[in-house]
Parts: structure tokens; sequence; C-alpha cells
């Protein structure tokens, strides 16, 4: 089975300041339009170079997920030290030259599994062209791709000249919390499964089972939620049953004397994702009934 790989273009500033933070799970490599990208598929290799007159692969990373907002969730995995100083910078690469505080729809493509080489094992980019401004793909079913595949995989292990690297496959992608964040926004259509809310910026990726109890950056252990719900969801005051029905906790009335808003949506059908491969899993969703909810 072929596999593709994309090298796309980057500047040193966002290439320097990831590659002095090894320990990001994921990094953003974003456009300044949101033009969508649809290139790779998950598990295979997204790879960028820099600029002229380098003209060299540093690295690259396991194409995760592409999408446009919410790229604040990444902090400085977007390559800048805050997200003012990622504003600046992208309001400067648009056409548009729109204000610095802007939350601007970018194109995502969300990376795992990231390398970022020495200098000494940047790798030339086989058939590239000059006039080239964003990605160029390539295929291991031809040789210019299969030679690229094969450098990377010598570049990364430190070995050049071995190439017994076995078939060319794809990678499971590991996800972290921000590429999470935007699979989970993206998956319930960027409103709130229980309000139906849109406002992005009032809406959180909920984990249901929580990450540090086993629980996975995936999809269906997710939930889109409105902040407050999903804060009273974290604290079991709410959940939602593996029947897809909302509860809320008596604790709620009794603890606060309060939460008549809460009770209005008492019993609610939560809404699902349209893929049925991102929907909630009842396990989780069991799990979170059963060792969260006050009841």
């Amino acid at each position: 089975m072929p596999i593709r790989l994309v090298v796309a273009v980057t500047d040193r500033g966002w290439f320097d300041h990831l590659r002095r933070r090894p320990d990001l799970a994921e990094v953003n490599f974003w456009a300044p339009s949101d033009v969508s990208f649809r290139a790779l598929q998950p598990g295979e290799l997204f790879l960028f170079k820099l600029r002229a007159p380098v003209d060299r692969i540093v690295g690259g990373g396991v194409f995760a997920y592409a999408s446009t907002l919410p790229w604040e969730a990444f902090g400085e995995a977007n390559g800048a030290a805050s997200l003012p100083a990622v504003r600046q910078r992208i309001a400067g690469l648009r056409s548009d030259r729109a204000g610095s505080r802007e939350d601007f729809a970018i194109g995502c493509r969300i990376l795992t599994q990231s390398f970022f080489l020495p200098e000494e094992a940047w790798l030339p980019v086989p058939g590239w062209a000059r006039n080239i401004v964003s990605f160029k793909t390539y295929t291991t079913d031809d040789a210019d791709g299969l030679r690229l595949w094969e450098a990377v995989q010598g570049a990364i292990r430190g070995d050049a000249t071995d190439h017994r690297y076995g078939e060319p496959m794809l990678v499971t992608p590991r996800l972290g919390q921000g590429a999470f964040r935007v699979l989970v926004t993206d998956a319930y259509r960027r409103r709130c499964a229980v309000t139906g809310e849109r406002t992005l910026p009032a809406l959180d990726a909920a984990h249901i089972r929580p990450y540090a109890e086993a629980g996975e950056h995936a999809a269906p252990n997710g939930l889109l939620l409105r902040r407050d719900i999903h804060s009273l969801f974290d604290a079991g005051y709410v959940t939602v049953t593996p029947g897809h029905r909302f509860e809320v906790s008596r604790r709620i009335r009794e603890e606060f004397e309060n939460g008549r808003h809460y009770y209005a949506l008492q019993g609610k059908e939560v809404a699902r994702p349209e893929r049925p491969d991102l929907a909630p899993d009842p396990e989780a969703l069991a799990w979170h009934n059963e060792h969260r909810f006050r009841g």
C-alpha cells in the first residue's frame, strides 16, 4: 500500500521555538488562511522544510488531524511563546491585515510524534521547484517518494546508510490535549451536546473518563459541553447515561439551593456525532455514572 508524505514550507522562528520544546506531545503546523487540508490521512508523514536559502527538510511528525478553530488550544505548540505572539505573527502574514487580537480562522495541521533533526542530518528535498510556496505531496510508489521516506527513517534513527526499514506503513497518531479538543469540537459540529450552545469560547471538550484515570485523548472519550456544564460534569453533579440522556444530581439543590436551569435539562437526549466511530463510548459513560456521578 503506497504511503503519502507532505513536505511543507515553514519559517525559522516556528522551527527554532518548537525544537527547544521536545516535551510537547503535539505541534500545530498552521497556515495563515483557513483553506482545508486533505493531502494526507491520519498516520502519514508530514515533513517541514525551511525557506530558502536553507531549503532542507529539518523535521516532521505523524499527521493526526486538520481543522481551523480552535487553534488557541495548542498554546506554545503553535510555535510561539504566547497566544498574542501567535496572533501577531498571523496578522503579519494575512493580506487583510486584521488586528492582532482577532481569533483568526486559520488552517491547523496537527502533528504528533514530532521530531526535529540536528543540522547535520537535514535532508535535501527531491524534485522541489522554486515556485512552490506551500507544500508538495509525495507517495512511496514513486522513486522520489520512496527515497524520501527511506531518508527520513534513516535520519530519525541516526543511520542514513541502512535502508532496511521494511514496507512503508501508517503510524497510529498519539493524540494530545489540543488535538483532542479540536477533534471533539468538530465531531459535535461546534455545538454543546446538551444545550446546543454555539459560542465557541464558551465550549470545552470534556473527557468522560479523565486522562489521569486511564481515559484517552480520543473522540469516543469526549463530549463537547458548555463550560459550566463541563465543570459540573467533572465534579459529578451531572452525567450522561449510556442511553445518551442528561442526568442532574439532586445534590445541586441540596448543596447550593439552586440549579433550576440545569434541572430543566433533566432527561434531555444528548446530541451525538454523525460518525458512529466518534460517538461516546458506552463503557466510558457507564464509568462516569458509577464513579463520578453524585446521584
